[in-house]
This record gives C-alpha cells, structure tokens and sequence, in this order.
C-alpha cells in the first residue's frame, strides 16, 4: 500500500469514527422513474443535517437493483452536493448467481472510484454461501475488490436479507485485509451474534471499527462497541440519531435513555414486518416531514403496505418532531 493510498485510508476511518452515516432511499414515481425534485430536495434536507456522511447503492437506496445509468447519477449527485463530507459507495452483483459476479462487483467498485466515493460497503458475496470452497473465494473476493485503492467496510448481514455467517477465523482474515477498516454489522435480531462479533473485534482487531446498522437496538449496539452508525434509519430525523451518538460519547446518560426512546419509537414503526417494506415506510416518513411529496414515495421492489401503516408513521414522526428540533437546535 502506498503513502497516498494509506493517507486517505487514515482520512476515512477519522471521518467515520464518532459518526453517523444515512444509508439513503431513491425517491421513485409509480412508473419506476427517479423522481428528480424530490430528489433534489432530499438531497438539500440530507445536506442540512449534522450527518457524518451517506451510503449510497446500499440495500436502501437499492443499489444492487437500480440500473447503471441511475446508479451512476445518484452518487454524482451526492458527491456534488456534500463536498468534504463521506459518501460511502456499496458494491455488489445484481445478478449474483453467475461466475461473474465476482467481475461485476469489481466494476461497480471501479465506477465508484471514479465517480469520487470516499469508501466502499461490501456487499455479502451471497453466491458463495453454499460452495465448496466458500471460505477462500470469499476471501479471495474482498481481496480483489481491495486493490481498487478506496477504504473497505465489511458487511455482516443476517442470512434471511441475503448475508453470509462469517466464523471468526474467516472474519479474522477478512479484518486483516489492506484497506479494511471496520465492519457494519445488520443482524436484525441475533443480539447474540452481534455481542459475539462485537466482543471478537474489541478484542482481537481493536484497531478495526465496529459500525453499527441495527437500527431496532441502536442504543444498546452503542453500549456493546459501535463507535459509528451507518444505517438507514439515519435517513430520516437524522439529528435524533445523530444526538444519540453524542450522548454516548459524552456519557449524558439521561439524555441518552431520552434519546433511545424516541429513535426506538421510530425504528419501531419502520423495521416490522414485512422488512422489505422498510423503504417505502422510511419514503412515507419524509413524506410526513414534507421533504417529498407522496407520489415520490414509490419502492419499485418493495411489498404493498396498509394505508394504516402511513397513518401509523406520521403519529411517530409528529410525536418525535419536538425532540429532533432540540437536537438540530442543539448542534
């Protein structure tokens, strides 16, 4: 690894650390077009918060899905608008049962470069999950991604959402890539797994980052190590989440407690089955906060919700609206 490439990784897990990351939607009009002054206002909201930083082609923002030309325009438009702050690319294959999902990883990762991301988010390489030789290509994958020269963060996802189980002496070897410099872990309800790998990177790779995406126990992955969040609840009422981290940091535990009440209130009516919905449930919240209009809020891939679940949201986001202008008020 060269000084330069070095430099920038140190400039990026700096900039991570003790921040919170939006991975973010793509507002959508019912025929499946970008809605492009939505867009442009989600963009301006995203711009106004105390965030670290965005993902963009991750799982929220349909980055495996969208096709290039979309893609390509959505993490332009986030690199224009958020100079200096991160933009987080994540790579992976669309059609990920083929020999050349490996290849089409690597191009999304070399387009990102391109196009100016500050790190990648690897995407479980889920076609290896059964193979014989799992283990080793899965290695090998990461590996080959590495030598684009950008930042890497792990993904650990939960197997029911397309992730692999990473063992600890796979992610051992993982962690010890150049240019890996933490890992988000989404195990949605595994607090098991998470206190696991939680406790394996504390103690043997104490200099990698424990990023936290557990958007149903954000206060408590705190508690268990996370020094950053990158979720996708962070992409709407941003200043809760980002206050949150603060409070840890600052050992407020009183506002802390106030603080996981009101964004587990928030998770709680986002994350619920059917999880896919997740999208289309955080699209109808900024539509509640008037930063997009309703026919904006399309997930093209997503299931039907009830119109129940949109009144549902609304309450919460008015509920939560009090304390997330202290926040802003506050930073």
């Amino acid at each position: 690894m060269n000084s330069a490439n070095a430099a920038n990784i140190d400039r990026v897990r700096s900039q991570v650390e003790g921040g919170v990351i939006a991975a973010t939607p793509v507002p959508f009009t019912a025929a499946g077009k970008v809605h492009e002054s939505a867009s442009t206002s989600y963009l301006d909201y995203i711009a106004a918060q105390h965030l670290a930083g965005v993902a963009v082609w991750a799982h929220t923002g349909r980055g495996l899905m969208i096709d290039d030309e979309t893609a390509e325009s959505v993490l332009r438009a986030w690199r224009a608008r958020l100079p200096g702050r991160l933009v987080i690319a994540g790579v992976g294959a669309r059609n990920n049962i083929n020999e050349r999902a490996t290849e089409r990883t690597l191009e999304m990762a070399e387009t990102a470069a391109r196009l100016g991301a500050d790190a990648l988010l690897i995407h479980p390489p889920t076609w290896l999950r059964e193979h014989s030789r799992r283990d080793e290509l899965i290695i090998e994958h990461h590996q080959r991604i590495s030598a684009v020269g950008l930042p890497m963060i792990l993904f650990y996802l939960y197997e029911a959402a397309g992730g692999i189980i990473y063992h600890p002496a796979l992610l051992d070897q993982l962690l010890d890539i150049p240019g890996v410099i933490g890992i988000k872990m989404a195990t949605l309800d595994s607090v098991m797994t998470y206190q696991d790998v939680s406790r394996f990177v504390s103690e043997d790779h104490p200099e990698k980052l424990l990023i936290t995406g557990e958007d149903r126990f954000l206060g408590y992955s705190l508690q268990r190590g996370a020094k950053a969040a990158l979720i996708g609840m962070a992409s709407v009422c941003c200043d809760l989440q980002t206050e949150l981290l603060r409070a840890h940091v600052e050992e407020d535990s009183k506002r802390f407690l106030a603080l996981s009440r009101a964004v587990d209130a928030l998770a709680e009516v986002l994350f619920v089955p059917p999880m896919e919905g997740y999208i289309r449930r955080i699209l109808w919240a900024l539509v509640h906060l008037a930063i997009i209009p309703l026919e904006a809020a399309n997930d093209p891939w997503g299931p039907q919700l009830a119109d129940s679940e949109f009144a549902k949201i609304g309450r919460v986001v008015t509920s939560v609206s009090t304390l997330v202008n202290e926040c802003a008020a506050r930073s």
